[in-house]
């Protein structure tokens, strides 16, 4: 079938809209018609190659839709189900998804190689073949993906929004709930408010944390942080630590959250020492691979048993926490609408990008 999507053909190049060849569904995979896809960092991370996947790729990895076809040996869903693609598919069965870890599911291995989990291509265009974002591709009205990163919702579930806990909400929110471990009463910092941010702050307020500083030089982000849960702001990391001496007698934080745009290995060293004896130090922003050295001092690491820890995907199980983060919303106790600050077409995912650099955008998100 032929469907419009968005292509990038190389490094720091624009996104390409245009008309390319989808294949049908093979065994285990699933034909999803998107409702719509969220413009999140990480597809602006294979423009800069801070993210390094062959080209060409159709992007995006956040998104939600309807069943169009499913291939063979497909049970858990059917066409016309509502459903919300996970960027990190799970098999259920591997060492990692039988410890309850699911985002570190071996499938993951596949994620930025391009092709399929075969070794094929279901997009083509210009003779050849187009890997797809996170196995995912939902810079298109129409992707084929793998069942293993398909999830179930109800019916007349509001895929617009949903299409944002494929990824931005639930890695956001489970950073803090289930990577930081929040609990009522502790102290939480979030250094960079964005679409990740921006759910880590609002997963400390679900959790109870009693005091939640977010960090951003962006007065824009800073107002929206408090929207969303965040109880003081601050511009940068010693504004930051002025505060929190004055909230806590000097404790300082429990956790420290770090979701800017990129991870600096310069940034583990000042979030050490700001979060109190056994404090967390949660690193969900990505880094460049070759960023391999971090700074801070290992002699307070021991001597307080401070912990760094990674956080992919908010240490999260898709299968299990994207229904719940739904029923969060459809209570009132998760903000979703608030998250998108602009609605784009398609044809203008370079100008969402733009906008997202120019640090207007909490969410951008393309409508089909």
């Amino acid at each position: 079938m032929r469907t419009k999507a968005a292509v990038l053909w190389g490094l720091n190049e624009k996104w390409q809209v245009e008309d390319v060849e989808l294949d049908a569904p093979k065994e285990s995979e699933v034909l999803v018609k998107l409702t719509a896809s969220g413009l999140c960092h990480s597809d602006e991370h294979l423009v800069t190659g801070d993210i390094p996947m062959p080209f060409p790729v159709v992007g995006g990895h956040e998104g939600a839709g309807i069943v169009a076809g499913v291939g063979a040996s497909v049970t858990h869903v059917a066409e016309g189900d509502s459903v919300v693609l996970s960027f990190l598919p799970s098999c259920g069965r591997c060492s990692y998804c039988a410890r309850g870890m699911q985002n570190l599911c071996d499938l993951g291995a596949f994620l930025i190689n391009g092709p399929q989990l075969d070794g094929t291509y279901r997009f083509h265009a210009r003779g050849q073949g187009l890997g797809q974002m996170c196995l995912l591709g939902t810079f298109s009205e129409y992707t084929v993906v793998p069942a293993a990163s398909v999830v179930k919702v109800d019916d007349g579930t509001a895929l617009d929004k949903a299409a944002l806990v494929g990824c931005g909400v639930t890695t956001g929110y489970g950073s803090a709930v289930r990577t930081a471990e929040v609990r009522a009463g502790e102290t939480v910092v979030v250094m960079g408010i964005g679409g990740i941010g921006i759910n880590a702050v609002q997963g400390a307020r679900i959790a109870g944390a009693r005091n939640i500083i977010a960090i951003d030089p962006v007065e824009f982000k800073r107002d929206k942080a408090l929207e969303f849960g965040a109880t003081h702001t601050a511009a940068t990391v010693p504004e930051a630590a002025v505060l929190l001496v004055e909230l806590t007698r000097g404790q300082m934080a429990d956790s420290f959250i770090i979701t800017t745009d990129i991870a600096q290995t310069d940034y583990v060293g000042p979030a050490l020492d700001l979060v109190a004896k056994r404090g967390k130090v949660v690193i969900t922003a990505v880094a460049h691979p070759a960023a391999t050295q971090m700074s801070g001092s290992l002699f307070m690491l021991t001597m307080m048993e401070k912990q760094i820890r990674g956080s992919l995907y908010g240490s999260s199980n898709a299968q299990h926490d994207i229904p719940r983060m739904l029923d969060l919303y459809n209570k009132g106790q998760l903000k979703l609408d608030e998250l998108i600050t602009r609605e784009y077409a398609l044809e203008d995912v370079n100008q969402g990008y733009e906008d997202m650099r120019n640090g207007i955008n909490i969410r951008g998100l393309i409508r089909y």
